[in-house]
């Protein structure tokens, strides 16, 4: 399914990644702005080794461009929730309890 422009996704990518701010992240969140092709984004047409296709995700205010080949899942969602979920670990034979948080998130407002 092609994701929907003027719909919100959650995006996450298969390496780190700079977003606006200046931080690393490993997903971002917002709204898919447009779906491009590497001739119209670069001003190239590239070969069979190069990715032909990038998504613009953002607000009107800015906007972030990522490489199709990046995208491992794209899930389409009005909001976002980080979730904290707690376990316990044994470690030299105490019970700890550990938190285990979402993975660091780019979102735009």
């Amino acid at each position: 399914m092609r994701p929907e422009i003027g719909s919100k996704y959650l995006i996450t990518t298969d390496s780190w990644f700079f977003a606006n701010d200046g931080n690393q992240y490993k997903a971002v969140f917002g709204e898919i702005t447009s779906i491009r092709d590497a001739e119209d984004t670069l001003g190239v047409k590239t070969n069979a080794r190069s990715t032909n296709w990038y998504v613009l995700i953002g607000n009107k205010d800015e906007n972030l461009l990522i490489a199709g080949c990046q995208i491992h899942y794209a899930m389409k969602t009005d909001k976002l929730t980080n979730v904290i979920t707690t376990g316990e670990q044994i470690f030299e034979g105490k019970l700890y309890e550990i938190e285990y948080k979402t993975p660091r998130i780019f979102v735009f407002k």
